[in-house]
């Protein structure tokens, strides 16, 4: 994630701190300072750091059931609103996304329960009203706060816990595609609510609204991208005519190749056109501005991008994209020829034109009709500057 920092791992996962979170906590530190002085501002503070330890730990909840189903789990990044733990994929079965869904609201349950058994944590509801008070004991306040945090992610609004757990039960009746669209518009529409009562009460909630919305917006997203591309030849939709670069290509060079073309995304190639990487608009810009005019296009290109055979499936593509975070993924021939290119754009054009289709007619490779054979990859390759 984007403007976070790494802060070290637990168990192979890193965990990463978003800047607005240290951002929220030095305006808490301050404001509690403002209020109350020095020692307010010192509780307030360690408070929330044990409070975001407990959130943390509900993230890892996630994590290790995730990987008891083999699912990796690259990272775990703090935000002011709560944590994301980030896995490569999410589980089609509905069982294993259940338990994956459930598995952090549990830790927070098994929090609570210590709290109270070894610490005599007191749950009263009245402490709920006073969290931010430090008149009450902090064991009895993170012991009431840790159901809370339960009790908020079951609300079922996709894609908190509580949606996850109602795709995984919708799904068992109408697949992970339309449970998909059910869980998301349920989410969309908590999230307009959540949205409304902030704006009357406290005004993060808008802010949990928005990620609430454009989260269940995303999901949706890639799960109709992603059984789109079923069954589909990766031959039938990679991008064939583009530009390629050398590795020793000057940036200047580069970039007039770049002000010729509409291309994003730019594959970097040997004399045998076999991919060395690839090489972004905005990497290409930093390196003129960082590097000057005399850098050569492999100080600015990323190495080692995937590839798959131009005999594979886009889902295959996809899945690379996604869970390699990488901007692109190459289509081989069988002497490891570049023959095209896949990008996240590939996807979202395709969608695009699949929800602009009529009811009836067909066109492209995810409506082809059956029987129809998949043509391969011509002689004539891509074009190649420098």
């Amino acid at each position: 994630m984007s403007w976070s920092v790494s802060i070290g791992s637990i168990a192979g996962t890193a965990v990463r701190i978003h800047i607005t979170f240290v951002l929220f906590l030095v305006w808490i530190f301050v404001a509690s300072w403002v209020a109350g002085g020095p020692q307010a501002a010192w509780n307030a503070l360690a408070f929330l750091i044990l409070l975001f330890a407990c959130v943390l730990a509900h993230e890892f909840g996630h994590v290790f059931a995730a990987r008891a189903f083999g699912v990796a789990t690259p990272d775990v990044t703090l935000l002011p609103i709560g944590g994301v733990a980030r896995l490569e994929r999410i589980p089609e079965a509905p069982g294993e996304e259940l338990l994956i869904a459930i598995a952090g609201p549990l830790v927070n349950v098994a929090i609570a329960f210590l709290l109270v058994v070894f610490f005599g944590a007191n749950l009263s509801l009245q402490h709920l009203a006073t969290v931010e008070s430090h008149q009450v004991a902090m064991i009895d306040r993170l012991a009431i706060v840790n159901l809370f945090i339960v009790a908020f992610n079951l609300i079922p609004a996709f894609p908190m816990d509580g949606g996850r757990m109602l795709r995984a039960l919708l799904a068992i009746r109408l697949g992970h595609v339309r449970a998909t669209k059910v869980a998301a518009a349920i989410g969309q529409w908590a999230a307009f609510l959540l949205g409304f009562l902030g704006l009357f009460t406290n005004p993060l909630l808008i802010l949990i609204a928005v990620f609430v919305y454009l989260a269940a917006s995303s999901e949706a997203h890639l799960v109709a991208v992603r059984a789109m591309s079923r069954d589909v030849p990766v031959s039938e939709a990679m991008i064939t005519q583009y530009a390629t670069l050398s590795p020793n290509t000057h940036i200047d060079s580069a970039i007039a190749t770049l002000l010729h073309t509409s291309q994003a995304v730019f594959p970097v190639v040997d004399d045998r056109q076999r991919l060395l990487g690839v090489v972004m608009r905005d990497d290409m810009i930093g390196a003129l501005k960082k590097l000057g005019p005399d850098a050569r296009v492999s100080e600015a290109m990323t190495a080692e991008i995937p590839t798959i055979s131009y005999r594979g499936r886009l889902e295959e593509a996809f899945r690379l994209i996604q869970e390699k975070s990488m901007p692109a993924v190459g289509v081989v021939d069988p002497a490891d020829r570049l023959v095209g290119l896949v990008t996240a754009e590939t996807f979202g054009e395709m969608l695009m034109v699949r929800d602009a289709l009529p009811r009836d007619p067909q066109i492209g490779p995810w409506s082809r009709p059956a029987g129809m054979r998949t043509t391969e990859p011509g002689p004539s390759g891509p074009v190649r500057h420098g």
